[in-house]
Order: structure tokens, then C-alpha cells, then sequence
């Protein structure tokens, strides 16, 4: 009599606490309804930018396409790079967010206002901002490097990495007409998380660093959400790093009328 064949039991993944979770299944947007809402935050937040920038006066044309040009610039560009179709042409919900953070913000200007006096509200953006730009990043990241052959190396290295970081950012440029000016005094803390996170992707699902791990696309995402989350937050809300709590600041603060009391009596 032969052995029974055991039951293979099914393959351990040690790193699968970092999808088995309700947030990182939000990070992911794995329902169209979470997509939707991300879509939403993302477009309502570059219309706060855009009508505070753009003059009360200007034409309604000028302030839509203005908006649309600033939510979608990655991912107008970097599908004419890659030989694509433009995101805002291909995918339907993104003109239906833009109009819809049009209509909002066009005709209830004081959501702008909720938005600068509710750090609840300012964050909750902020979350929704920072995880649908990480889709945006790692989809076109990915779609790029499957796209563009390899030249010199064994898979192609910076084509893909520009695209990403251009995915993260294109809105800042667009119209070109602005050329260089949103560099001119060094790149803005969004381009420089775009290029990081894009370089990572890149690199690590590449080549023999992700060898091994299970869905490790997904869990690349979710890494690059949080981080784009917390920086996006930090940089909201100007928090610092080495002073989390403000506890420093508090004290220089307090200290402040004491220092200038001293220096009225020196004089």
C-alpha cells in the first residue's frame, strides 16, 4: 500500500499582514465606490488650488479647463509618451469628478473657506488627494515600464522612473506655456515624492528584490499610499518632524515676551 498524498498546505506569505486589513484594502481602492471617492477628494483639492489662483473675473471656460488640466496633466502626458490613450479620454469617472468639484467649488466657495479653518475636513482630503494620486503613480509607472523596451540594460531603468514622477506632478506643468517656471525655485514637495515613489516602484518590481513575494505589486501600492499620505499630511499641516508635538515650538513661544522684556531692560 502506497502513502495517501497529503493535502499541500498553502504557501505562508510573511508579508500578508500588509494587505490583510481594511485600510489597506482602501490604499488599494479595490471597489469602484472607493475609487470614486478618491477621484472626488483628488479633484476638489486641485480645484481649491486652481480657483484660489485663478482670477473671480476669469471666464467659466478658462477655470474648467484650468481644472481639468490640473488633475489630469500626469495623466495626459505620460500616455502620449507611452503611445496611450489620455487618461481623461479613456477613463469616464474623471470628467465626472472634475465637473462635479467644478459645480462645487464654482457655486460654494465657502467649502474652500471650511476647508482652510477644519483640519478634519483638510485632512480627510488630504487622505483621499494623496491615495488616488498614489493610483495614478503606480498605474502609469507600471503601464510605462511595460511599455518602453529595453536598451542598454536588462529591463528599461529611467524611462519608466521620469514617467512616474511626470504621473505625480504633469498637472504643475500644464499649460506648457508656464515651461519651467514650477521648478524655478526647485522642485515643489509633490514632485519630489512622485520621483521617489516612482523610483521605487520601478526598482523594486523590476528586479530580484521582490523575487519571492506575493502580490507584491499590491503591496507596493499600499506602501507608497502611506507614504504619500503622511508626507502629504505633514506637508498640510506643516509639521515638524523632529518636533511632532510642537513642544518646542510651544516653549520658544512662551519664552518669547520674557526674551524681549530682558532686552527692553538691557536697553
Amino acid at each position: 500500500m502506497g502513502r495517501r498524498n497529503q493535502p499541500e498546505e498553502p504557501p505562508t506569505d510573511p508579508s500578508g499582514w500588509l494587505l490583510d486589513n481594511g485600510l489597506s484594502q482602501f490604499l488599494i481602492m479595490h471597489t469602484n465606490e472607493i475609487k470614486y471617492m478618491c477621484m472626488l477628494g483628488y479633484t476638489f483639492l486641485h480645484g481649491t488650488k486652481v480657483f484660489s489662483k485663478v482670477p473671480s473675473t476669469a471666464p467659466l471656460s478658462y477655470k474648467f479647463i484650468s481644472l481639468i488640466l490640473a488633475c489630469t496633466g500626469g495623466g495626459i502626458m505620460v500616455p502620449i509618451f507611452i503611445n496611450s490613450i489620455p487618461v481623461p479620454l479613456s477613463t469616464d469617472a474623471y470628467p465626472v469628478a472634475i465637473f462635479a468639484s467644478f459645480i462645487l467649488h464654482n457655486y460654494f466657495p465657502i467649502l474652500r473657506e471650511v476647508m482652510r479653518l477644519s483640519p478634519l475636513f483638510t485632512g480627510l482630503v488630504v487622505f483621499l488627494y494623496e491615495t488616488q494620486r498614489a493610483y495614478v503613480v503606480m498605474k502609469l509607472t507600471v503601464a510605462a515600464g511595460a511599455a518602453i523596451p529595453a536598451s542598454d540594460f536588462a529591463f528599461p531603468i529611467f524611462g519608466p522612473i521620469f514617467c512616474g514622477a511626470i504621473a505625480g506632478c504633469g498637472g504643475a506643468f500644464l499649460p506648457l506655456n508656464k515651461g519651467l517656471d514650477p521648478i524655478k525655485n526647485g522642485l515643489a514637495p509633490n514632485m519630489l515624492s512622485a520621483l521617489f515613489a516612482a523610483t521605487f516602484i520601478h526598482l523594486f518590481l523590476s528586479t530580484s528584490l521582490s523575487n519571492g513575494i506575493m502580490n507584491a505589486a499590491k503591496k507596493t501600492h499600499v506602501i507608497v499610499a502611506l507614504g504619500f499620505i503622511l508626507f502629504g499630511l505633514q506637508q498640510k499641516f506643516e509639521i515638524d518632524v523632529m518636533d511632532p508635538f510642537g513642544k518646542k515650538k510651544a516653549a520658544a513661544t512662551a519664552a518669547a515676551p520674557k526674551v524681549k522684556a530682558e532686552a527692553k531692560k538691557q536697553d
